[in-house]
């Protein structure tokens, strides 16, 4: 080979190595640009605890169409309380949007402080827990009234799910007032299937009961009257998340923040839960009538 094909190859063998090596700096940034990318589809995954409570079930599925109009795929895992609260604890789930506080849910935030999230934000400012009875059982008006009472109930206080804040709470009512009376464990679903049993038959029944709640709308209840305050004055309903969550989702964080409610609206959104063929549904059409205000949250 002559002096000038070896500079010719050679030229050739530089352009073959400068072309191989932009190519390999091409392919190196289109891996850097579908990790970051990825990264960021990683940050529009959400999973928001729900426990069966007729407001819950509202209010999950309503941030689940409000959270999927802006962009993020939501995913609700259906728990109970005790299970959400240690979900948050190792990050399996992202929020709970219902704490309440300062008495009923006051165990897990002592339990939990340090390891999850509170926000000191309130969406419901009004909410109130106790036993309640049907109206026309006119005989009973105070939880000091029960044990007097006792025949009436069967001695039985209805109750719902397990490891639920008021229902630790109605077994401490039990021991302040030293009431003679069984506490049954079901479900919502359950309890409020004996509370519509009992009232269409004019029966005698006593349950514990939280507002705001799609039942008070339903039939004529009354709150016992609580002189011992176990169950607390007026409560407030917080949410809370996993550690770490506002430097994660600041712009969804920032909106749970600025999420308020009043009677009417909470319990408009549950009426149009329930009526519907599925709880999505139902929050769809209010979260479509309700644009102004959730604009008021999402800003």
């Amino acid at each position: 080979m002559n002096k000038q094909n070896k500079v010719a190859g050679f030229i050739l063998m530089i352009l073959i190595i400068a072309v191989l090596a932009a190519c390999g700096n091409a392919e190196g940034e289109s891996a850097g640009d579908t990790s970051e990318k990825a990264s960021e589809e990683n940050n529009k995954e959400l999973a928001i605890g729900q426990i069966n409570w007729a407001e819950n079930i509202a209010v999950t599925n309503m941030w689940k169409v409000i959270l999927e109009d802006k962009g993020y795929n939501v995913e609700l895992n259906v728990l109970n309380m005790g299970t959400t609260m240690k979900a948050l604890e190792t990050g399996d789930i992202d929020a709970s949007l219902e704490v309440w506080l300062p008495v009923q849910d006051a165990n897990y935030l002592e339990k939990y402080q340090d390891t999850v999230n509170f926000s000191e934000a309130t969406w419901f400012d009004n909410a109130k827990v106790g036993l309640v009875v049907p109206t026309y059982v006119e005989e009973v008006n105070s939880v000091e009234d029960l044990n007097e009472h006792k025949e009436l109930f069967d001695g039985k206080i209805v109750g719902f799910d397990p490891g639920a804040g008021t229902m630790e709470v109605t077994e401490q009512l039990m021991v302040d007032y030293d009431l003679d009376f069984e506490l049954l464990q079901s479900s919502e679903a359950a309890m409020l299937a004996e509370i519509k049993r009992a009232v269409e038959n004019e029966e005698p029944i006593v349950a514990p009961l939280w507002s705001p709640h799609w039942v008070f709308s339903q039939f004529d209840l009354k709150f016992l009257e609580d002189p011992q305050n176990t169950f607390g004055g007026v409560e407030k309903i917080h949410h809370a998340t996993r550690l770490e969550f506002e430097e994660d989702y600041p712009e969804v964080s920032e909106w749970l923040k600025n999420w308020k409610m009043d009677d009417k609206q909470i319990g408009e959104l549950i009426d149009y839960v329930e009526s519907a063929d599925a709880p999505l549904e139902g929050a769809e059409k209010w979260v479509g009538e309700n644009e102004d205000l959730i604009g008021e949250w999402v800003k």
